[in-house]
């Protein structure tokens, strides 16, 4: 069931992984001065400007929305209203989670050690992000700007792009924060894209199985039936017979694993079976690559 044009389970990654975004801003990154990038880091930027300007500084909240809806306006005129759909909530949200979280007792606040805001701010943001990407959308900013330079210079690639932009920002940032704070940054930048990557393809990391058995047209028959995934047959022979044998292979979810392994052993108990891990699966049935969705 769809509501305003995505699932429920969307709608709910959207929202956990923006407030989780907006708490990592709020109780680590804006009260330590580490710009990693992003709106997020530019918003840090403006409030730190402002307040030592004109003696208040501008919410995080208000800077976030006010640079992305020029965003959004361009996005949605280059490629339409369904492409920036799903980021548009995420960001919607995430200045409502800026504003609201905002009032929430900091924790986790220290005197003069930035170590443990860049890693758990770094963590934070990396699963926050990881849980909206998940969710087919965006936190807007560095990547919407990406993709719209892209859309008018199709030869860039967009992960060139973001690293140049966000660089710029964190230069910003060091000419602001001073040096220490900024590379403390770049060790939080780094974190952030390593948990990105973890959870990414945690979700979607597979599981490829060789199986080979005097019963594989059956075994074949029940994986397509009733997993169902796509099998091909391997000719091989038994260096030891010397008999022809067929040797499936088959790619499989993680939580299919389970499913695979109890319908090999219920149809041959004596089938042999490797199973092996696959880090990356690109075709019909698993996930495409990240950047090309916003190429």
């Amino acid at each position: 069931m769809k509501i305003l044009g995505i699932t429920k389970k969307e709608l709910f990654l959207i929202l956990l992984g923006t407030t989780l975004l907006a708490l990592a801003i709020n109780w680590f990154l804006s009260p330590s001065g580490l710009v990693t990038g992003g709106i997020s880091g530019t918003s840090i930027i403006v409030e730190e400007v402002t307040s030592n300007v004109f003696g208040v500084g501008v919410p995080l909240w208000v800077t976030n929305i006010c640079l992305n809806i020029p965003l959004f306006l361009i996005s949605i005129k280059q490629r339409g209203f369904k492409f920036a759909q799903k980021s548009l909530y995420s960001v919607l949200w995430l200045s409502v989670a800026l504003w609201f979280t905002g009032f929430f007792p900091n924790p986790f606040l220290t005197t003069g050690d930035l170590l443990l805001p860049a890693i758990f701010g770094g963590a934070l943001i990396g699963a926050a992000i990881g849980l909206v990407i998940q969710a087919g959308g965006t936190t807007g900013g560095t990547d919407m700007l990406a993709s719209i330079i892209k859309f008018k210079n199709p030869s860039f690639p967009i992960t060139q792009l973001m690293l140049m932009i966000d660089g710029i920002i964190i230069l910003c940032g060091f000419f602001i924060f001073g040096q220490e704070k900024a590379m403390y940054a770049v060790i939080a930048v780094f974190i952030t894209s390593k948990v990105i990557s973890n959870i990414i393809e945690g979700v979607h990391y597979a599981k490829a199985a060789f199986i080979i058995s005097a019963h594989s047209d059956k075994i074949a028959k029940e994986i397509m039936e009733k997993i169902p995934r796509g099998v091909t047959g391997l000719k091989a022979t038994g260096m030891y017979s010397k008999s022809d044998k067929e040797v499936l292979y088959v790619v499989v979810s993680q939580k299919e694993i389970t499913r695979l392994r109890d319908l090999v052993r219920d149809i041959d108990p004596k089938a042999f079976v490797t199973i092996a891990d696959v880090k990356e699966v690109l075709g019909e049935g698993f996930i495409t690559e990240y950047n090309d969705l916003a190429a």
